[in-house]
């Protein structure tokens, strides 16, 4: 007779089950990890993350010797670390008691550690004395590297940190879980994977400050044509109407290029983390008054009428940079008004969040509309709508992309509502605790 199964014991087909079902899950899975770490934003790294714990934690039981339980299944573990040893990702695991497990071949070169050296060592934060192994405990233990990004939200899993070093200079991004919990809650052990970005970074800084010289350099003429232009737009009315309309057309021109050098130089700054905020406490309604009269008569010229919903409760201050939160308000009443209907409306309007500490501005147009594919487009850089390009054929499609950074930056959200031919209402948020302002400006990516 044979002995019967206790309920907490796991039968080896269940098992070995599982590994099949996670190795064919997990080799795509691992060839997209190898490619797309460069790429991913955090939030799908999580996604990610989450999906390959369950597959590392398979690696880790059957490197121990807890999940195999026959020829076969000792067959698709060895393919499976192979798969792991041949990633372009560094990977690690280690148990418990910090002890390394598993060390694939791109930890060695990125570690420049042996698998000889790194099996069987037990990490710790004495690491960082030893040139040896410093890079190693700044980025098992990364509050040691000199610089570091927290890229996923607290007590969110796997954590995403992006870790500078410099001397030599590399960037790299870790990826971190633990995998899986034991009967006494505590986790079985803990794995990273880490994507070297240096050539990445490096490119981007150098494309950031490229952009930065060239703008810089095109500004300083540009600025002398402007005022040039200024003077004879002045006192155009000393020209014939020929003339005039020559020299209108010119200054206008110059006055575009140099908005366009401006928000270079603004993409630049916002994606090296320089943009430069500068936060206080705000009164938002005040605020808002006074970038409507700012751009009231450009709406009357351009025949729109523009209403604030002023509120009659009072508002908690805002917390916000004004220049920066200037330069949102008036991109997007201007879009507003230059994308509307002749004897159109904008309305702006304020309200409080329900339970949550934020304030929502919200500015209505009853203009030309965005359909549902280009909104989904609309805060990258250098996208305009078609029909936007149809109405107007001047913009650099880089002002929404600035203003939802800007949002960002203040720990808040933007996000549309429109309709084609309809009107559009774009909504954005700002904290009014100092909490949800994120601490330090940080570059994309």
């Amino acid at each position: 007779m044979q002995p019967q199964q206790t309920n907490n014991e796991e039968h080896p087909r269940t098992r070995g089950s599982l590994v099949r079902v996670l190795w064919i899950a997990g080799l795509p899975l691992l060839a997209v990890l190898g490619i797309s770490g460069f790429f991913l934003p955090p939030i799908l790294l999580f996604a990610e993350g989450v999906l390959l714990a369950g597959a590392i934690a398979i690696t880790m039981f059957a490197v121990a010797g807890n999940v195999s339980t026959s020829p076969r299944e000792n067959a698709l573990d060895a393919g499976f670390q192979a798969v792991l040893e041949r990633l372009d990702a560094a990977v690690f695991i280690y148990s418990k008691d910090f002890k390394i497990v598993f060390w694939n071949n791109a930890a060695e070169n990125l570690f420049s550690v042996s698998k000889d050296e790194a099996l069987g060592h037990v990490l710790s934060p004495q690491d960082a004395e030893s040139s040896k192994t410093k890079l190693l405990a700044q980025v098992a233990f990364p509050s040691l590297a000199p610089g570091m990004v927290v890229r996923s939200p607290a007590g969110i899993l796997p954590q995403v940190a992006d870790l500078s070093f410099n001397n030599p200079f590399l960037e790299i991004r870790v990826t971190s879980f633990p995998l899986g919990q034991g009967a006494d809650g505590s986790s079985f052990g803990f794995a990273k994977i880490i994507h070297d970005r240096t050539r990445e970074m490096s490119l981007m800084k150098s494309k950031g400050e490229f952009v930065t010289i060239a703008s810089h350099q095109l500004r300083t003429p540009t600025t002398g044509i402007h005022w040039a232009l200024q003077s004879l737009h002045d006192d155009s009315g000393k020209f014939d109407s020929q003339t005039k309309a020559l020299i209108d057309g010119a200054f206008q021109g110059s006055e575009l290029l140099l908005k366009i050098i401006d928000d270079l130089l603004g993409i630049a700054k916002i994606e090296e983390g320089r943009f430069g905020y500068s936060f206080a406490n705000t009164d938002i309604v005040e605020f808002l008054d006074k970038i409507l009269s700012q751009v009231l008569p450009i709406a009357e010229h351009a025949g729109v009428s523009l209403y604030f919903d002023k509120p009659t409760e009072a508002f908690p201050p805002a917390i916000a940079d004004p220049q920066k939160l200037a330069m949102v308000v008036s991109n997007l009443i201007e879009n507003a008004i230059r994308y509307n209907m002749k004897n159109g409306t904008v309305t702006v309007g304020l309200k409080r969040v329900p339970n949550e500490p934020f304030i929502e501005i919200t500015i209505k147009d009853t203009g030309i509309g965005i359909s549902s594919e280009d909104v989904k487009k609309l805060f990258t850089k250098f996208f305009r709508a078609d029909n936007a390009l149809k109405l107007q054929t001047e913009g650099s499609g880089l002002g929404l992309y600035i203003v939802r950074n800007i949002i960002q930056a203040h720990g808040g959200k933007i996000w549309v509502e429109s309709q084609l031919e309809r009107g559009t209402i774009f909504h954005f948020t700002l904290a009014t605790d100092q909490k949800r302002v994120p601490h330090h400006e940080v570059p994309l990516g």
